[in-house]
C-alpha cells in the first residue's frame, strides 16, 4: 500500500586505477533508491556525478584529497612549485564527494558531506544536477549533513565560519520552503543566529544538532577541529582525520538558541567531555528541554572505519578493539528557569522518568549529568512526526566493537526495554521508519533497512519490518551487489 522512495547515501567505490582510498569515510559517494510500486520494489543505484568523481576517473587514479586520504600531485622538482602548491592547499579546496545524506532545501534534494559544497540530484533518477557551494548563498565553510525539518518544509542545519569571514563562528540557518519559485530554495536562505568558538583556533567538530519546538540544542563539545595543523596537514603530510582531537580534560558546553528570535540562553549549561555525532531527538517538557545523544568516551570511532580495520575479519577486529567506548544512548535535561536562589549542588530537574540531573554551581552556570539509556546502538531514527516533540521510541543499528551492525533495534525509553531483529551473517543499514497512511500511535508503521552479506551465497535485500512488533512482514531480494550505506531518507509519493 505504501508509495515512495526509499533514498540512500554512502561510500561505493574505494580503488580507482591502481590507487585506493585509506578511510572508509573516503570512498564515492554511490546514491541508491529503493522505490515501491503496486507492491514491488525497483533498485537503482548511480555514482554521485561529482567534479571530484568526474577528475578521479578522467585521470584513472585519485587525485583528489579525502578525510583520510591526502594525494600529492607527482613530486614537484622545484622548490617554487612546491611552495605555491602549498600555499594554495593551506586554505583546503574541500572534495564535493558527497556521500554522507542526502538531504533537502525547499523540493531541492542534494547529496552532502560536511563541506561547502553539495550536489543537487534527482531523487528519482538519480541523475547528478549539479554542484552548489553553500558560500553563495551564507558565509560557511563547514556544514552538517543531518538537518532539521518542521512542519512547514523548513530545513534547519549549522555550519562553521572558519576562513576570511571575520570571527570565526557557528553558524545556525533555516531555509524556507517555497515550491512556488523555480530558482533554487537555497537562495532564500536566513540566518537565525551565530556563536562565537569558544577557542578561536579550536571549534568543535559537530556533525547534528537538536531541536524543539522552541529551541536548537548545539553541543560544542570537546572533539575538535585543530585550524592550524588543518592549514598545514598538505605540507606535513598528514590526512585531515588527523586534524581532529579529543580534548577529554575539556568540558562539554551546552547552547539552547531560541530559533524563532535567535537568541542564546543566558544561562552556561555544561557536562562533562565526551565525543557525539548523533542526537537522537530532543522536546520540551514542563519548563525543561530534553535532549537524547549518542555518546562516546573517546574519539576512536573514524580509526575504526580505516580500510584496513575494516578488512579485519570480524571477530579478530572486535578482539582487538575491545577497549574502544561503544556508543551510548544518553538522556541530558536543561532547566529552563532557573532560580538564582536555589541551593548549590542540588538537583533542579523536576521530570519524574529520567534520572538525568542539573545543578546550580557558584558562577550561576548549570551543571549537568546524563540519564543512560541505552548501550551499544548507533545510526539512530525515530517516527519524524515525533521530532521536537516527546517521544517513546528510537531504532537503530546495534554495533559490537565492530564496523559491521549485526542487528536492528527498537529501544523502547518508557521501559527501557529493547527489541531486535536479526539474521546470521547480515549486516543492516541505518533503519528508516515510515508511519502508516493513517497511523495514531507513535510505532505505527514499518522499518525499512538494506541488509548486505558478506557470504557470496546469499544476496542482499530490503527488509521490511512490523515497527510494533519487530517481526518481519517483508523482504525484496535485490539481484546486484548493494554497498553498505549512511543516511538517506524517505520520499512519499505524491501522485496519488
Amino acid at each position: 500500500a505504501r508509495k515512495g522512495t526509499l533514498l540512500r547515501n554512502g561510500p561505493g567505490l574505494f580503488s580507482v586505477g591502481n590507487t585506493s582510498y585509506k578511510h572508509w569515510f573516503d570512498g564515492m559517494a554511490l546514491i541508491h533508491s529503493f522505490t515501491f510500486k503496486d507492491g514491488d520494489v525497483f533498485y537503482r543505484s548511480k555514482f554521485l556525478n561529482s567534479e571530484t568523481y568526474k577528475k578521479n576517473i578522467a585521470a584513472n587514479r585519485i587525485i583528489v584529497s579525502e578525510f583520510g586520504t591526502m594525494v600529492y600531485p607527482d613530486p614537484c622538482k622545484n622548490i617554487f612549485s612546491k611552495a605555491f602548491s602549498y600555499l594554495m592547499n593551506a586554505i583546503p579546496d574541500f572534495t564535493d564527494n558527497n556521500l554522507i545524506n542526502i538531504i533537502r532545501y525547499g523540493e531541492d534534494y542534494y547529496a552532502s558531506s560536511e563541506v561547502n559544497y553539495i550536489n543537487q540530484i534527482d531523487p528519482l533518477t538519480l541523475e547528478t544536477l549539479g554542484r552548489t557551494n553553500y558560500r553563495n548563498h551564507i558565509a560557511i565553510n563547514l556544514a552538517t549533513a543531518h538537518p532539521h525539518y518542521d512542519e512547514e518544509g523548513t530545513t534547519y542545519n549549522m555550519g562553521t565560519a572558519i576562513m576570511n569571514f571575520g570571527r570565526p563562528k557557528y553558524v545556525i540557518f533555516k531555509v524556507p520552503t517555497n515550491a512556488t519559485e523555480k530558482k533554487p530554495a537555497l537562495r532564500n536562505v536566513e540566518q537565525i543566529c551565530s556563536i562565537p568558538f569558544r577557542s578561536t583556533l579550536y571549534p568543535s567538530y559537530f556533525h547534528s544538532f537538536g531541536m524543539t519546538e522552541n529551541y536548537i540544542i548545539f553541543v560544542e563539545q570537546a572533539f575538535k577541529l585543530d585550524i592550524l595543523k588543518l592549514a598545514t596537514a598538505y605540507f606535513r603530510d598528514v590526512n585531515w582525520g588527523s586534524c581532529l582531537k579529543f580534548d577529554k580534560d575539556d568540558i562539554t558546553l551546552i547552547h539552547l538558541v531560541n530559533r524563532k528570535t535567535g537568541k542564546t540562553a543566558s544561562t552556561k549549561y555544561y557536562a562533562d567531555a565526551f565525543v557525539v555525532f548523533h542526537h537522537i531527538n530532543a522536546y520540551e517538557e514542563d519548563g525543561h528541554v530534553v535532549f537524547d545523544l549518542i555518546t562516546y568516551q573517546d574519539s576512536n570511532l573514524y580509526d575504526m572505519f580505516y580500510i584496513h580495520n575494516m578488512k579485519q575479519d570480524v571477530d579478530k577486529f572486535i578482539e582487538t578493539n575491545k577497549d574502544f567506548s561503544r556508543p551510548t544512548c544518553q538522556r541530558f535535561v536543561l532547566p529552563l528557569i532557573i532560580d538564582k536562589e536555589a541551593p548549590l549542588d542540588t538537583n533542579l530537574v523536576k521530570l519524574q522518568d529520567t534520572t538525568a540531573t542539573a545543578v546550580l554551581k557558584q558562577d550561576g552556570s548549570i551543571y549537568c549529568t546524563p540519564d543512560t539509556i541505552f548501550e551499544g546502538l548507533e545510526l539512530p531514527g525515530i517516527n519524524y512526526k515525533f521530532n521536537s516533540k516527546k517521544y517513546r521510541y528510537f531504532y537503530g543499528t546495534r554495533v559490537d566493537w565492530s564496523p559491521y551492525p549485526s542487528k536492528i533495534a527498537k529501544v523502547d525509553i518508557a521501559t527501557r526495554t529493547h527489541q531486535v531483529w536479526i539474521e546470521e551473517e547480515c549486516y543492516p543499514s541505518e533503519p528508516v521508519f515510515v508511519a502508516s497512511p493513517d497511523a495514531v500511535e507513535e510505532d505505527e508503521g514499518v522499518i525499512l533497512s538494506s541488509v548486505v552479506s558478506f557470504n557470496p551465497q546469499k544476496p542482499p535485500f530490503l527488509v521490511v519490518l512490523d515497527a510494533k512488533s519487530f517481526k518481519e512482514i517483508a523482504r525484496a531480494t535485490i539481484d546486484t551487489a548493494i554497498h553498505m550505506d549512511l543516511h538517506g531518507l524517505f520520499i512519499h509519493d505524491k501522485s496519488t
